[in-house]
């Protein structure tokens, strides 16, 4: 089955295939272009978007970039602290130690797979709290079950002692929505 294995686009082909697609150029000669075998790659990249060109990622002004977490690589390495990283980068101190916490700590902390990390963080939509974790799941079902009603099962968990804090402060609408999206599905 050689012949079924799927070429993924590179993000320059993707460019081309928007630049083409927006000049209004055929599906047939997009893939012809691009030294396509068939047009149903070039098929799949249109409908997933709805024919509409995706927007760049970008990010906040305020997010780190990746030469600043190369810095702060760097000054793990050199063995400064963490405050006078901060200063050299013109950042607060409690943004540099959250950052090198949430990738692992000092001792782990590689600038290339945090910033891989953060643009994973970063993206949209986001998997509900309850499909992240099973137990929470389990719980809230269970009552559910039992007829309660959002409000009811948010207040329950306040008062539970669950592993994690995320687990703990799950609100009504939270629930609702959860629901909302399983139910549509």
């Amino acid at each position: 089955m050689e012949g079924n294995a799927r070429t993924l686009f590179t993000p320059k082909q993707k460019a081309e295939l928007w630049e083409r697609w927006k000049s209004g150029q055929c599906v047939a000669d997009i893939a012809r272009a691009l030294a396509r075998r068939n047009k149903s790659g070039v098929y799949r990249v249109l409908a997933v978007n709805g024919g509409i060109a995706p927007s760049p990622g970008r990010r906040a002004p305020v997010a780190l970039r990746l030469e600043e977490r190369e810095e702060i690589s760097r000054g793990i390495v050199g063995g400064r602290s963490i405050r006078r990283i901060a200063q050299g980068l013109g950042r607060s101190p409690s943004t540099v130690s959250r950052e090198i916490k949430r990738n692992g700590g000092c001792s782990v902390y590689r600038a290339t797979e945090a910033d891989t990390r953060a643009w994973g963080r970063a993206l949209r939509p986001k998997p509900c709290r309850l499909a992240r974790h099973a137990e929470l799941r389990w719980r809230v079902a269970h009552k559910l079950a039992f007829q309660w009603s959002p409000e009811q099962i948010s207040g329950w968990l306040k008062r539970q002692s669950l592993p994690t804090k995320a687990c703990k402060y799950l609100t009504k609408r939270s629930i609702g929505v959860s629901l909302s999206r399983h139910a549509a599905c």
